[in-house]
């Protein structure tokens, strides 16, 4: 269940783009999931024809899904399909971390591709024929080279895979098997929960086999073959230039892309996302080990990228002894590490072998990795929220593998038993820990505590307050934006945005770290 600052701050990003109607529609999606044209008119009170409108630019934009699913009928009437739509909540945070992904893009590939890139961000779904649109009208009249350029770029990023086929427009799924959960039959919410994880990933097949395609594409399209063909039409929807609100891509359901040129794409935040988890497992190991670590570590992600299938995958793929080696020789920070020092980098990052000789292989525990990123992140919070004393108390707690009695925590962290026990009420009135009371007789004249962290209420919580955080951020940087101060007070504006742009971005490497990774 998204947290309610998670709601308001995607429906604040929504509201900033595309404006209040737009963001009426996902408010109502996020608070009542996944439903058909008829119940978000009902909810959110527009006209149907406003409705569709928003849809499909929400659509465009990759904020919203749109399925066909088969229903019973009332009345006796025979199985119906309806056309849901689901909310795309990752997607909507991405729009506030564009100018991270575009620095992926700078570094990986180069200028050109970062500025054709900008325009899938900015303007969601376009085509290859959109893309040669965007050359002036004056420099297609006999000079192809504009348009090459476009067209190489675009190929740069769909072999690097930071650009994707579209969806389907509205791909047929198959309803979720009642006997398969369980949760239904005790548990609404939990129910409504699964039904929506599985239709979640079957959209993500739909979204890994499109229709009309299959893979990526070579463009073999040549700059006369588009110049000359008069009966290719321009696509309606999104033009460059234009504002956002007014695009809309309007999808030929029945006939499909009639060429390759004719076929969307879209920014595939999926690849990046996995760029930054890789990223942030990397610059913890160097801070928590050494730089010796980090390049082994960089050096296997980068080998295994490809053969990721999720972003959070928890363990890597194997690799043998000779790749890593390989690999790690070939990265420019580790052309001169030895074999000896490989091998002490893997021991360091907690890689055991598999196998012997030349079946030697080792794979990284990417979820071990991050998990000690998240509680570096949530005991520095504590130490700066509640003290020293509470934070030692915290990091004890949270080191053990069991639960904890008062008089132990005490002795352990060298806190006066009165003390410690006046910290551990605190962290437990706010959710931090959980509290067992032991009774040894009847009497109750002999009892004691057992305390241990609270993870999953307590990261939910820190997860919330930061969307809290982020909201109050993104709104403030919008009002000084706005501001319509001149001379020095412009120039006091104009600094003190750039600094908090820089703390929300901050922040938000935290968030994806809980969110995300």
């Amino acid at each position: 269940m998204t947290p309610e600052y998670g709601i308001k701050l995607a429906v604040h990003l929504i509201s900033t783009d595309f404006g209040d109607h737009a963001a009426k529609v996902c408010d109502c999606l996020l608070r009542k999931g996944t439903l058909a044209l008829d119940d978000i008119v009902r909810t959110t009170k527009l006209s149907p024809q406003q409705v569709k409108t928003y849809l499909k630019v929400l659509i465009q934009h990759n904020c919203v899904q749109a399925f066909a699913m088969e229903h019973e009928g009332g009345c006796g009437e025979g199985p119906v399909v309806v056309t849901q739509y689901m909310l795309l909540f990752d997607n909507i945070l991405h729009r506030m971390r564009f100018p991270k992904l575009l620095a992926i893009v700078s570094e990986e590939l180069d200028k050109e591709c970062e500025e054709l890139f900008e325009a899938f961000l900015k303007h969601g779904w376009l085509t290859l024929q959109q893309i040669l649109d965007r050359v002036p009208s004056n420099q297609n009249d006999g000079n192809c080279t504009v348009q090459d350029a476009l067209r190489g770029s675009f190929t740069k990023l769909v072999n690097a895979h930071y650009v994707e086929r579209c969806p389907a427009p509205d791909p047929f799924l198959v309803p979720p098997d009642e006997e398969k959960t369980p949760a239904r039959k005790h548990d609404a919410n939990s129910a409504k929960a699964v039904e929506e994880l599985e239709i979640g990933e079957q959209c993500d097949i739909a979204k890994a086999t499109p229709s009309k395609a299959k893979g990526f594409p070579v463009i073999t399209d040549t700059c006369s073959d588009i110049n000359g063909d008069k009966s290719i039409d321009n696509p309606p929807g999104v033009v460059i230039g234009k504002k956002r609100k007014q695009d809309a891509l309007k999808l030929d359901t029945e006939s499909g892309a009639t060429s390759e040129k004719d076929v969307p794409w879209r920014a595939n935040y999926k690849e990046l996302v996995c760029h930054l988890r890789h990223k942030a497992c990397i610059e913890n190991v160097r801070a928590r080990m050494d730089s010796g670590a980090a390049i082994v570590l960089s050096a296997m992600l980068e080998a295994t990228q490809s053969a990721e299938k999720n972003v959070k995958e928890e363990i890597s793929v194997p690799l043998s002894i000779n790749t890593i080696t390989e690999a790690v020789m070939q990265s420019e920070a580790g052309h001169s590490m030895t074999l000896e020092r490989i091998r002490a980098s893997l021991v360091q990052l907690g890689c055991h072998p598999n196998g012997v000789g030349a079946d030697e292989t080792y794979n990284i525990d990417l979820k071990k990795i991050i998990e000690l990123a998240q509680n570096d992140e949530v005991e520095s919070m504590v130490l700066k929220r509640y003290g020293r004393e509470a934070h030692r108390i915290f990091r004890l707690l949270s080191k053990s593998c069991c639960p904890l009695e008062t008089n132990k925590i005490s002795d352990t962290t060298f806190i006066e038993k009165k003390e410690a026990a006046k910290i551990l009420y605190k962290l437990w009135k706010d959710e931090c820990l959980h509290m067992e009371k032991i009774v040894l007789n009847e009497s109750r004249q002999s009892q004691f505590m057992l305390w241990k962290v609270k993870k999953d209420t307590f990261w939910r919580h820190i997860l919330d307050e930061m969307y809290h955080a982020a909201l109050n951020l993104s709104i403030r940087i919008i009002e000084l934006r706005r501001d319509k101060h001149v001379g020095a007070l412009r120039e006091r504006d104009v600094r003190l945005a750039i600094l908090l742009q820089a703390s929300l971005m901050k922040l938000d490497d935290a968030l994806m770290l809980f969110h995300d990774f």
